[in-house]
């Protein structure tokens, strides 16, 4: 495969259409021809995971953050771009994934969810406007002795499909009016004269890919020489996609008996606690990484408990003044459980590619105590 099917793997994976408009995804570093043989995934590209993958003879990194976040406007050996240039002359692409992941069913949100045994977690913000197929309502004024014709038409080049339906639409009537001037052929009328006519207001459901030849077909079909018809673009709401997860626990539990959990699936070595450590925990909310402006979401909701990477000093001071429980793991931290899953579902996608999870990714935060500085 190369380098810019990655693009098709990552979208089965976690749509980039997923991902926040202030982030930067897909592929930021490489040659999108070359072809690939050898994958590193990480959460963050440092100059010791570039030396890895170097060693490793990989061919392309699919990182959790980006590479590059702001844009650029030089290139060095040294400095902050050390890197990018490194990769670069080594030929190593960079493919990332960041809140993609983040916002996808079953991605690092929802395992934090699961870790913590919430059930039907729902988002908490930050929401995209997504779906998985981009769909038009296409609504036209036909007459009606012409509707037949006109709905065969549109269906027959690819509308009105849903689910396991087909020749779906929907038919009003009422009246049409028109005064066709200088230099116009009306079907119905003559010129100068105004008309009304009964007509059905048609509409039916469009897939994006198909919408163009829908409209060709129907105006091919319609008596009129100016049909009249609308197009909207359809937004699906069962499903809504954003960051965080919020909801109650399947079985509630107490705080301490939760720490030891995420702690044995994330393998922190320790946890930032803010609010009360004794308390049970009925309803509670996760936020991968930093999710600061979603603290007030959680406490407006009225969780017992938010887990989260990190929060700034007066965030905490907001939590702790309004009951709230934190739980805050690091920020990579609370990503890192994520790569094992996505391994495996990058390597059920590429097969004939080796995929590894790099070694040298770590946390920059260790856990030391004071005597053992002394």
């Amino acid at each position: 495969m190369k380098v810019k099917d990655m693009a098709g793997v990552v979208e089965q994976i976690a749509p980039l259409g997923l991902a926040q408009s202030w982030d930067n995804v897909g592929l930021l570093v490489g040659d999108p021809e070359r072809r690939i043989q050898n994958v590193l995934l990480t959460i963050d590209v440092t100059k010791a995971v570039v030396a890895e993958a170097k060693a490793l003879k990989k061919d392309l990194i699919l990182s959790y953050h980006p590479v590059i976040w702001d844009g650029l406007k030089r290139v060095l050996a040294d400095g902050p771009t050390q890197v990018v240039h490194d990769l670069i002359r080594s030929n190593i692409a960079v493919f990332s994934i960041h809140t993609a992941l983040d916002a996808v069913v079953g991605g690092v949100n929802d395992g934090l969810a699961e870790m913590l045994g919430i059930v039907d977690a729902r988002p908490l913000g930050d929401y995209v406007e997504y779906s998985p197929q981009e769909n038009y309502k296409l609504v036209v004024f036909v007459p009606v002795d012409a509707l037949d014709k006109v709905a065969n038409a549109v269906f027959a080049t690819g509308a009105g499909a849903m689910g396991n339906y087909r020749d779906c639409g929907f038919g009003t009537d009422g009246t049409g009016t028109f005064l066709p001037l200088e230099g116009a052929h009306p079907a119905i009328g003559k010129r100068g004269r105004r008309e009304a006519v009964h007509e059905m207001r048609f509409e039916t459901i469009v897939p994006a890919e198909k919408l163009d030849a829908v409209v060709a077909a129907m105006k091919q079909a319609h008596p009129y020489e100016m049909p009249a018809f609308d197009i909207f673009r359809l937004f699906g709401y069962g499903s809504r996609f954003g960051l965080g997860r919020i909801g109650p626990l399947g079985k509630p539990a107490k705080v301490a008996r939760l720490i030891e959990r995420v702690k044995k699936q994330t393998g922190a070595k320790a946890v930032g606690l803010v609010g009360d450590s004794k308390r049970l925990v009925r309803t509670a909310a996760v936020c991968a990484g930093t999710c600061g402006t979603i603290l007030h979401t959680v406490i407006a909701n009225r969780a017992d408990l938010y887990l989260t990477g990190e929060l700034k000093h007066h965030e905490a001071l907001a939590a702790q003044e309004a009951g709230l429980t934190c739980l805050c793991l690091s920020h990579t931290v609370s990503e890192r459980f994520v790569l094992k899953k996505l391994a495996r579902q990058v390597k059920d996608r590429i097969k004939p590619v080796a995929v590894r999870i790099s070694k040298k990714d770590a946390d920059p935060f260790t856990s030391v105590s004071y005597t053992h500085l002394r």
